[in-house]
């Protein structure tokens, strides 16, 4: 991989994370395509199965991986960027960022389906790619347990691979149910956690209400020690200070970025939080923490387990399988 790519993920990653939130926008279009492959016609319940042996390209880490997941990773031609970094997809080339895509470089790969998330564009090239006779299949995310099982439903079918999507689902299913019971015997309030993303090293970002962020937060068991704003905005050092989280939780890309873990726990306003001050600042692999895809029970249990390492997970070990 090229040394441009940490940067590159990092913003693919903002990119996915705000999408999520801005889904009601994009909604009603995003809705279609998926069902039918094009921004006309009616909407079915899920997109029409592809051919067996359909060749693909995958844009979007959680969608490569939900496609490696159910076994169809030798369908894929290429996937984007963030995708790329996946180790089960980093033999594959990359078409780039998926915010920017080209039309003459997806249709020289000779795919016969796009499988896209709603942050891919631009509008356009989708519509040229389309045109061209592509199916381009916009699968929406919703950052929650339903959507999470949605999607991976609508993958599955699209690939013939009910079966093994069925399996995921359980699977994403009994972690959350097994968290839930353990979480339900917790004494104490949850904790209040604040979550934070770089997009670069000197922007350092926080989640608030309706964001992926704060969903994931909620599914660990966790309450969002900034609740004030929708969205995410840039983090002032008195907002840090008076939110007083009890621990930060980050992607491992924006740590990354940020210069690692002394450098976030000088930032201004950090330095006097209860987080910082017990050393309970944790980063988690980006996908697995923001994705919301095969393995969104996994990193909820990881999450929980680390914000609550007494936290009786029976079933499972809280580490990322």
């Amino acid at each position: 991989m090229s040394g441009r790519l940490p940067a590159t993920l990092a913003a693919a990653w903002l990119g996915l994370a705000l999408t999520a939130t801005g889904q009601a926008a994009a909604g009603a279009v995003s809705a279609r395509v998926a069902a039918t492959g094009s921004a006309a016609g009616a909407a079915d319940a899920l997109p029409a199965p592809l051919p067996s042996g359909a060749r693909l390209i995958a844009v979007g880490a959680a969608l490569t991986d939900t496609v490696c997941a159910l076994g169809a990773g030798g369908c894929l031609l290429a996937t984007d960027d963030s995708g790329h970094d996946l180790p089960q997809a980093n033999h594959l080339p990359s078409v780039g960022y998926a915010r920017t895509l080209s039309t003459e470089g997806l249709l020289a790969l000779r795919p016969d389906a796009l499988l896209v998330g709603p942050e891919a564009g631009p509008a356009v090239v989708l519509e040229q790619i389309r045109a061209a006779g592509p199916r381009v299949i916009v699968l929406p995310l919703e950052p929650s347990e339903e959507g999470a099982c949605a999607r991976l439903r609508a993958v599955a079918r699209l690939l013939g691979r009910d079966e093994q999507g069925e399996r995921l689902v359980a699977d994403l299913q009994r972690d959350l149910a097994g968290l839930r019971a353990a979480l339900a015997q917790r004494d104490g309030p949850p904790p209040r956690v604040m979550f934070l993303y770089a997009r670069s090293s000197t922007s350092l970002h926080a989640a608030g209400r309706g964001t992926p962020a704060e969903a994931m937060l909620r599914l660990a068991g966790a309450s969002n020690a900034l609740d004030d704003f929708d969205g995410y905005t840039l983090l002032a050092p008195e907002a840090a200070v008076n939110a007083a989280p009890d621990a930060i939780v980050m992607p491992a890309r924006s740590l990354e970025l940020m210069g690692g873990l002394a450098a976030l726990s000088a930032h201004p306003g950090l330095a006097l939080t209860p987080a910082v001050k017990s050393g309970r600042i944790f980063a988690l692999d980006d996908l697995l923490l923001l994705g919301f895809g095969p393995r969104t029970g996994q990193a909820a249990r990881l999450l929980a387990g680390q914000l609550d390492p007494q936290l009786a997970l029976a079933g499972s070990d809280a580490t990322a399988r």
